[in-house]
């Protein structure tokens, strides 16, 4: 059928079953955005570029489908780059369709023009420039194809404003051929079989899960091995969620922000298997001194993050949906002994009794962030989708927001992203309209992308807000309190308007706490109210995040104060 360019990307979005897009119009998406109107395609406005990037993501995250976003050529596609290289840093499937000039003015420095594809080249998994509209089918099953497959990742499809235009015999392709993109499956069994061994062997062994197994949807046959072997866990900040935070096995999160218990595990275990996970800074510490005693075994779809930070004594590459399996068959054929680790287990079970994490009681000064979540968490429920922006509020959440379903928990891990919690949470909540979605986060980060509270307003998006503040850039404050000799430059926030007051002026119903007797009250009333609504908590602004690993220390070398007491 003849169409035209503009058509051909919606038509293919149908053919991809994409559910909702997320954007901004501008000058070169104009033809774009009229063919979307005439064929009634859904689109959510976001209030800026960043919003709707990040929204995408979002709904990615919480789905485990393709998110999509659209934005004009120039400053429109350039406001999303913080947004593609947080799903890239985190492996969250994206397809980004940018308008650019039309193809005789690319090159001129013309108005709004930007070298999108040169620009986002370092943090996409691959980009396109759309010169012929013939090529747009292709490029579009290719871009959604590269997106979801192997190891998953933002994919940019830039078009010139004329290929919209253009009128062409469309057909979409029904197989994709690319030839230097072979995404591996299946790896070698006898990998399975040596990491398994590795298992036999170990007295005290641990499996430490990342982000990995939450995007390859593996957590089923993970929580049957960790059953099966009475597998003590810890995981990564990505990987919250796989193992719920309610079993026994499972030790808490691990790194710079983890468990007493997890960070003292990787230490003194003799065998480590981590499934998923790339050995970020902030969850090893010191490289040299990570895991001492242990063989380490990592499972990974990419080959290369085996050995780019940690050294391996075992690896297991392909992907997950093979390896996790094959693994457990050849378990189940085959049990290992419980007794073979039970003084590990108890001996771990124990230090987990012992050594409890915990901010401090509610004072004056406000509420416990420990007792907020916890409360929280409770008239939530556990179908809950948690979203966090980033800074002490998302490690509190991480330490004390349980999650028992993978999926749940939405953060910006890699790239650490302030603004990126409220559109994610809108994006969430459209992806999962029949569950609950709470947004965790703090009163700096919320100003980045707040005008997104009048989406949410627009749309009805039934968001629920928790805002802890404590009037200062927590984590840039705690980290100046403990190194920079008490120099708190430019991190205090005493003088910001009030959170509860912004969301109120663009339609969101909101709250204010100051008091831990108000709080159930509160609550009940922001999960009471009918769409949107926001609840401001005060708490101190000299509470901070224990246990804390300063950079470049060894796991064991935890700063530990409050609750948290070795």
């Amino acid at each position: 059928m003849k169409i035209t360019g503009a058509e051909a990307v919606i038509e293919s979005l149908r053919k991809e079953q994409v559910q909702v897009v997320f954007g901004y119009p501008g000058g070169a998406v104009l033809s774009l955005y009229d063919a979307l109107y005439r064929m009634k395609f859904p689109h959510i406005l976001t209030g800026h570029e960043q919003g709707a990037v990040h929204a995408a993501d979002g709904y990615a995250r919480a789905t485990g489908k393709v998110g999509v976003c659209f934005a004009t050529s120039g400053p429109g596609v350039c406001n999303m780059v913080t947004g593609i290289a947080t799903a890239n840093m985190d492996s969250i499937p994206l397809v980004v369709i940018s308008g650019q000039v039309a193809t005789h003015l690319i090159g001129r420095d013309s108005f709004q023009e930007a070298d999108i594809s040169g620009i986002t080249t370092p943090i996409t998994k691959h980009n396109y420039l759309v010169k012929k509209v013939q090529d747009l089918p292709r490029v579009l099953k290719e871009a959604f194809y590269i997106a979801r497959s192997g190891r998953p990742g933002p994919v940019l499809v830039d078009v010139a404003k004329d290929v919209f235009d253009t009128s062409f015999d469309y057909e979409y392709p029904e197989t994709v051929s690319l030839r230097g993109y072979q995404p591996l499956q299946e790896g070698r069994e006898e990998e399975v079989e040596a990491a398994l061994a590795a298992l036999r062997q170990a007295h005290r062994p641990l499996l430490m899960v990342g982000g990995g197994v939450v995007l390859s949807n593996t957590a089923a046959p993970l929580r049957k091995i960790v059953q099966a072997a009475s597998l003590p866990v810890v995981y990564t900040l990505m990987g919250k969620g796989a193992i719920p935070d309610a079993w026994e096995e499972n030790l808490g999160m691990a790194g710079m922000h983890g468990t007493w218990t997890a960070n003292m595990a990787i230490t003194q275990c003799d065998l480590l298997l981590t499934v998923g996970a790339r050995f970020d800074d902030r969850v090893t510490g010191s490289v040299a001194n990570f895991a001492p005693k242990a063989r380490i075994v990592h499972f990974d779809i990419d080959q290369v993050e085996i050995n780019k930070i940690v050294h391996a004594d075992l690896s297991v590459n392909g992907d997950l949906r093979w390896s996790l399996p094959a693994f457990w068959k050849k378990l189940e054929a085959h049990p290992i002994p419980a007794v073979q680790t039970v003084t590990w287990r108890q001996d771990l079970q124990e230090m987990k009794a012992g050594h409890p994490s915990g901010t401090r009681p509610s004072s004056a000064k406000g509420l416990s962030p420990q007792v907020v979540l916890e409360q929280l968490a409770r008239k939530a429920g556990p179908e809950a989708i948690v979203a966090t922006d980033v800074g002490q509020h998302q490690m509190w959440a991480a330490q004390f927001y349980p999650v028992s379903q993978p999926h749940h928990f939405i953060t910006s891990g890699g790239l650490g992203t302030m603004g990126y919690g409220l559109p994610a949470a809108l994006g969430a909540q459209l992806g999962e309209p029949d569950k609950p979605v709470v947004l965790v986060t703090g009163d700096g980060s919320i100003l980045m992308n707040c005008q997104e509270f009048a989406t949410l307003h627009k749309y009805g998006i039934a968001v629920k807000t928790v805002v802890l503040r404590n009037n200062t850039l927590g984590m840039v404050h705690q980290w100046q309190g403990m190194f920079y000799k008490g120099h708190f430059a430019e991190s205090d926030l005493t003088a910001n308007p009030s959170i509860a007051g912004i969301a109120r002026s663009m339609g969101v119903p909101a709250w204010t706490v100051e008091k831990e007797n108000q709080l159930p009250e509160a609550l009940g009333q922001l999960f009471a109210q009918e769409g949107p609504a926001l609840l401001e908590v005060t708490i101190p602004p000299d509470e901070n995040v224990y246990p804390m690993v300063p950079g470049g220390k060894k796991l064991d070398e935890m700063v530990v104060t409050g609750g948290d007491q070795p």
